[in-house]
């Protein structure tokens, strides 16, 4: 393993898996959940946005287990109660007791599941581009999880990745192709979501009675162009969760941290920074 690489961080056991993850800046702790993108890591996924929120905010970002640099046990099984437990894990192991929460696509079904079973652990909720409510799999997602490793099938998704095609040129599609076949990269990423893909969609989802119930103020946000997952779930989100409020990019895919990463950052630092004496009291 190339430890001089920057998608490794820090190394920490969470719930019994040899977790990777980044630390950096200081304030509240903000924990950041990736998406579930062939060859994703934290690093790939938050790398443009991580400085600027850390100048307010402790972030963490850490490879959830199937993903990245974290240990990949021989007999893991892929489904939300075992990366709940991760990411409650990771709280514990770093004696975190409370953190904001950003959920980006399979990381917003993540984030929606922890502060529905662990509400008390979660302080303020952001979900951008989420799963996590009932939906009909859009070709974009099927593609993404059905995704078999070649330079031009990484290219032909980062194309419907990305509402600038600007963004995509054949340096990060040889990049993104070479993360996707290290070892145990493609093995684990093909044992998680195997077809017919719309299950996979359904295990994700949270009740809505669930999700209607979170008490905490959350800021959605979406692509208005994604192709990956459906606006509509945005919506949806917006319209169940009483504290919410909802932010709609402009020219913009699936990729909002990247392709407005500049006001991405503000978006989110700002909603952070608002947390105060509104927020729920879970202490009692």
């Amino acid at each position: 393993m190339n430890t001089d690489s920057p998608e490794i961080g820090r190394s920490v056991v969470a719930a019994g898996i040899r977790t990777n993850y980044h630390d950096v800046g200081s304030g509240f702790p903000l924990l950041m959940i990736h998406g579930s993108g062939p060859g994703v890591s934290a690093w790939a996924n938050w790398r443009l946005v991580m400085p600027a929120l850390a100048e307010r905010s402790r972030v963490i970002a850490p490879d959830m287990v199937g993903f990245g640099f974290t240990e990949r046990p021989t007999d893991q099984k892929y489904d939300m109660d075992a990366w709940v437990a991760q990411a409650v894990g990771l709280l514990d192991a770093l004696d975190i007791e409370r953190a904001d929460l950003v959920g980006n696509s399979f990381g917003g079904a993540l984030a929606l599941a922890l502060a529905i079973r662990h509400p008390r652990r979660v302080r303020r909720l952001v979900l951008m581009g989420s799963v996590g409510v009932p939906f009909e799999i859009t070709p974009g997602l099927d593609a993404v999880w059905g995704y078999q490793p070649s330079l031009e099938n990484m290219r032909a998704l980062l194309d419907l990745f990305a509402w600038d095609r600007g963004l995509v040129n054949d340096e990060l599609a040889r990049l993104r192709y070479e993360a996707s076949i290290r070892p145990g990269f493609q093995e684990s990423f093909a044992a998680m979501f195997p077809a017919p893909r719309q299950r996979w969609v359904d295990a994700m989802a949270s009740a809505e009675a669930d999700i209607r119930a979170i008490p905490h103020e959350t800021l959605v946000i979406h692509g208005r162009h994604d192709r990956i997952i459906p606006l509509a779930n945005s919506l949806t989100l917006a319209q169940w969760i009483s504290r919410a409020q909802l932010h709609v990019f402009g020219r913009c895919g699936h990729w909002t941290q990247i392709e407005h990463s500049a006001r991405f950052a503000r978006l989110v630092g700002d909603f952070l920074a608002e947390a105060g004496a509104d927020e729920p009291d879970f202490s009692n």
